[in-house]
């Protein structure tokens, strides 16, 4: 067994493998709810209009709420905080899907979407924050922990190119209702069980000077240097989402629209290829050396989409784009991991999650305007902007390790002695 096998065998025998299987379902519908509720309020309504303010609505809804969510898990717990919201957020589907068929009005449709945006679990960003816990509490070295990181990220990655190809797939052969309708069965029964798995135990606030703390209301700060991070991974996310306009409006204009979805999963299979290869990356070449080839990469590897005018090309270029992709991820919330007090882990990585959705988001508003007006180069010339930028924080940003108390990671990782996660 390779270096990468062992690595990743470590992770899972952090958790068992139980953990992950439980993980993947339950993130999955935050995957399928975006495209979804656009795919079902455009069936529904016959406005792309209206389906464009729902999809916004919901989006804004997971990127205002998100890092609440972390926070109340922080000082919490996850159990209790992510099994309220996956059960809430199935139900808010659900009402969202009614609302939708029983041909509501568009304005009570976003609100619908936006509660359902809102209540999302965050189960990809917590479950990061669960491994690093674990991996921190078990005196596991440093490539355990970004090995943990990786496999979440590539987990993430997955979900992101499953759940848009199922909804696509539901909306050809039935009804995009069918998709959100599983989304919150599967959010209901998986996000349950991520909740209720003996690992929750490695985030419950119960330790006595951690009570006393909360109760005189003193929390760790977030340092300055943790947004450089966040403003690179809302950059990133703006990167995509302006390749997704681009890569749409190309596909249209070749009279070849369908094939937008493939060409999203071979980019996001090559980035999940990327991500799980970074575990075999040596220790000695530090995160921040990292960081910044990986978003000089992604400036590289992104100039081709402007001369790109063919189908066959833009497969070509964007594959190769999605090795930049997985990277990027991994090491900016490795280095957040590493800046912000362990007390705030799970807040600072819904709030990088929230950074993502929310540059994606945006991006796509804007950049799907200009794509229509000055067609998919404009788009694609938003997203070498994106990662211009990107690049240049990754070369002048200087973020910094947490140097809080040495105990900090005993409080946050608490996993009973007596009571041992062993694997399922």
């Amino acid at each position: 067994m390779g270096i990468t096998g062992r690595t990743y065998k470590d992770v899972i025998g952090l958790t068992g493998p139980s953990l992950p299987f439980v993980s993947f379902l339950g993130r999955l519908p935050t995957a399928t709810i975006q495209f979804g509720s656009v795919l079902l309020v455009a069936r529904t309504s016959g406005s792309l209009a209206a389906a464009g303010l729902t999809g916004g609505a919901l989006a804004i809804g997971q990127v205002s709420c998100g890092p609440l969510v972390g926070r109340l898990a922080d000082r919490r717990g996850q159990r209790t905080v992510v099994l309220a919201c996956s059960l809430a957020n199935a139900v808010a589907i659900a009402a969202l899907v009614a609302g939708a068929l029983a041909g509501l009005p568009t304005p009570l449709v976003a609100l619908l979407a936006a509660a359902a945006g809102a209540t999302v679990p965050l189960i990809g960003p917590l479950a990061r924050a669960r491994l690093v816990a674990l991996a921190r509490r078990s005196g596991a070295p440093e490539s355990t922990v970004g090995a943990a990181l990786s496999f979440e990220s590539t987990l993430d990655e997955i979900s992101f190119v499953l759940g848009p190809a199922l909804v696509g797939l539901a909306a050809v052969l039935a009804h995009p209702a069918y998709a959100l309708a599983a989304a919150a069965l599967l959010v209901a029964v998986c996000g349950t069980g991520f909740a209720l798995h003996p690992t929750a135990r490695a985030t419950r606030p119960d330790h006595p000077a951690r009570t006393a703390a909360r109760t005189r209301g003193r929390r760790p700060r977030i340092p300055r240097s943790v947004h450089p991070l966040r403003a690179a991974l809302a950059l990133q996310g703006a990167m995509f989402g302006a390749c997704q306009a681009g890569i749409t409006a190309l596909t249209e204009r070749l009279g070849q629209a369908d094939q937008a979805g493939l060409v999203y999963a071979a980019m996001g299979v090559m980035s999940a290829v990327a991500g799980l290869s970074m575990a075999a990356l040596p220790a000695r070449i530090p995160l921040t050396a990292r960081w910044r080839a990986a978003t000089g990469a992604a400036l590289v590897l992104s100039l081709p989409l402007l001369w790109t005018q063919s189908l066959g090309c833009l497969y070509v270029v964007v594959t190769v784009l999605g090795v930049a992709y997985a990277p990027h991820l991994i090491t900016v919330f490795g280095l957040t991991e590493r800046a912000v007090p362990p007390a705030r882990l799970a807040e600072a990585m819904a709030f990088a999650t929230s950074a993502i959705v929310g540059g994606q988001a945006l991006a796509v508003a804007v950049t799907g305007r200009l794509a229509e007006s000055y067609g998919p180069v404009a788009a694609f010339a938003a997203a070498g902007l994106a990662a211009a930028l990107a690049c240049a924080i990754a070369l002048t940003a200087r973020p910094a390790s947490y140097s809080g108390p040495a105990t900090a990671w005993a409080l946050h990782a608490r996993v009973p002695d007596e009571q041992p996660v062993t694997p399922t």
